[in-house]
């Protein structure tokens, strides 16, 4: 039989306890502290940030509406002259008034050959602009100008249903009436489009000024 092997005993190491005062737990807790503050911060920074980053391009984006739209509409105040000229060449010209109403059917071309409406005007960027309540960033001027901007714009858009509306009437087709149609045609050109053309395009020139700072 073998012997057996004697079993070593196990050394017990002392157990060393590291007293902490209360210096170093408030030095802990003020550094937790300190790093919540700063990740705020950081945030906070990084937040306002990309909210000034994306004004800026909400404000650029309609600066460039704008100035597309004072173009189209440049163009159209120039052609809706032109068929305002037609309109009183019809009033003294019978044969090209017939030609305008003939048979009870109305034939735009000889007035209005491109349409009652020559351009759209776009409001897409003013639609993202208030989505994103980018008038709490801009002065009260501002967006009083935008706004009245961008309703002198929608009146002039609604003026094809306007002018849509006199001549589809059952009256306006009538041979005894086509001169009282012309003129009617003739104010409402003044009253929707025209009239509003010169002080809507001077509004536009002042509202691209204004965002060209932003």
């Amino acid at each position: 039989m073998q012997a057996k092997k004697p079993v070593k005993e196990k050394i017990q190491h002392p157990v060393v306890a590291v007293e902490r005062g209360w210096k170093d737990y408030l030095g802990e807790c003020l550094l937790i502290v300190f790093s919540v503050i700063l990740a705020l911060v950081v945030t906070e920074f990084i937040n306002n940030l990309n909210e000034k980053n994306r004004t800026a391009e909400i404000l650029r984006e309609l600066k460039d509406e704008i100035t597309e739209n004072k173009k189209n509409e440049t163009e159209q105040y120039a052609y809706h002259l032109q068929v305002l000229k037609n309109i009183d060449s019809a009033l003294s010209n019978q044969a090209l008034a017939e030609q305008f109403i003939s048979n009870g059917e109305i034939h735009l071309k000889p007035i209005a050959p491109d349409g009652v409406i020559y351009h759209d005007l776009n409001d897409a960027a003013w639609q993202v602009a208030k989505q994103n309540n980018i008038f709490a960033k801009i002065d009260f001027e501002t967006y009083a100008l935008l706004n009245d901007i961008y309703n002198n714009q929608q009146r002039i858009t609604n003026s094809e249903d306007k002018i849509a509306q006199m001549l589809l009437s059952f009256d306006s087709r009538k041979p005894e009436n086509l001169r009282t149609t012309l003129i009617l045609l003739r104010e409402n050109y003044h009253a929707w489009d025209v009239d509003r053309a010169p002080h809507l395009l001077e509004l536009y020139q002042q509202a691209i000024n204004i965002l060209s700072k932003y």
